[in-house]
């Protein structure tokens, strides 16, 4: 059994780390007023003290359009501490797994971006996010990056409670669709990452970096139009009907340019450790249901 230092256990993914880490070991799970992200001596004292055979990494400045105007902090959370706990990792030897984005890319690509095609963010989260990724590579020990997309689940806020609200609340919604991604429910990018974890010296020796979110893409358009096909079929008719508009990215300007096409290849992380994601509508399928048998999906998507 190993020791597992987990930061960020109450966002999307972290919360869902908690359970699915567990039977590979005693889990240490550390909140920022734990270890904060914010200043070095605070994620080395924390490293030290738990003395981790695995750390693994679901904090971040996640608020894309917020990183914007605070770049120095999405720097410093998604940039230069994951540096950090890669060095205080070698110094374990420990290995590192560490989040990040699809969003490194610049989304021109019109077939799936496979992890040797060369990054280019168009906005603050993503340069930070790659900044992240060397600074982790250079530090030189056993790590795992984990490049995932349109991450969901039961932590607001994120797309598929979005939908769920502003379906109740208006007769039509406007959604982009020429934005294409791989929604990826939280709790099955948890479940992946504990069965590649769990393989031991294997994920050890395979260090680098590798796409894993859900099978296949889709837009926003029809990745919104199945949201509210499967929760009226799962959650009833009180998801409401509203009129689905199409318009483009361009007409809903954001603070922060999104990378048009995100698309990404899972060949690699196939190969190397036989994990393969379910197609997407079956893992929003699959939340829906859970969302169902919670009995308050109403309160949790704010309604």
């Amino acid at each position: 059994m190993s020791g597992i230092l987990l930061a960020g256990p109450t966002g999307q993914v972290g919360r869902e780390l908690v359970r699915a880490l567990a039977p590979l070991g005693a889990v240490t799970a550390l909140t920022r007023q734990q270890m904060d992200l914010g200043s070095a001596d605070s994620i080395r004292h924390a490293v030290r003290a738990a003395a981790p055979e695995i750390i693994v990494n679901a904090a971040g400045y996640t608020a894309v359009d917020n990183a914007q105007g605070d770049p120095a902090l999405a720097m410093q959370v998604n940039g230069i501490a994951p540096g950090v706990l890669a060095e205080e990792a070698k110094q374990a030897r420990a290995l590192l797994v560490h989040y990040s984005t699809d969003y490194v890319f610049d989304g021109t690509r019109t077939e799936p971006y496979v992890e040797e095609d060369t990054p280019n963010p168009l906005n603050v989260y993503g340069r930070t996010k790659l900044a992240g990724e060397r600074n982790i590579a250079a530090a030189g020990g056993a790590h795992l990056i984990l490049r995932t997309s349109w991450i969901y689940g039961v932590r607001t806020p994120n797309f598929v409670l979005t939908m769920l609200k502003l379906a109740r609340e208006n007769p039509e919604l406007a959604v982009v669709t020429d934005q294409i991604g791989s929604p990826t429910w939280a709790r099955a990018l948890a479940e992946a990452t504990a069965r590649i974890v769990g393989q031991g010296e294997r994920a050890r020796k395979a260090t680098g970096i590798y796409h894993l979110s859900a099978s296949g893409h889709t837009s926003r358009y029809n990745f919104a139009r199945r949201i509210l096909e499967i929760a009226r079929e799962v959650l009833g008719s009180a998801v409401g009907t509203p009129v689905l508009r199409a318009i483009t990215a361009a007409e809903f300007p954001l603070p922060a340019v999104r990378p048009l096409n995100v698309a990404t290849s899972k060949e690699k992380v196939a190969r190397v450790f036989g994990v393969r994601m379910d197609p997407w509508e079956t893992l929003l399928r699959a939340f829906l249901a859970d969302l169902a048998a919670r009995g308050d999906w109403q309160r949790i998507t704010g309604t």
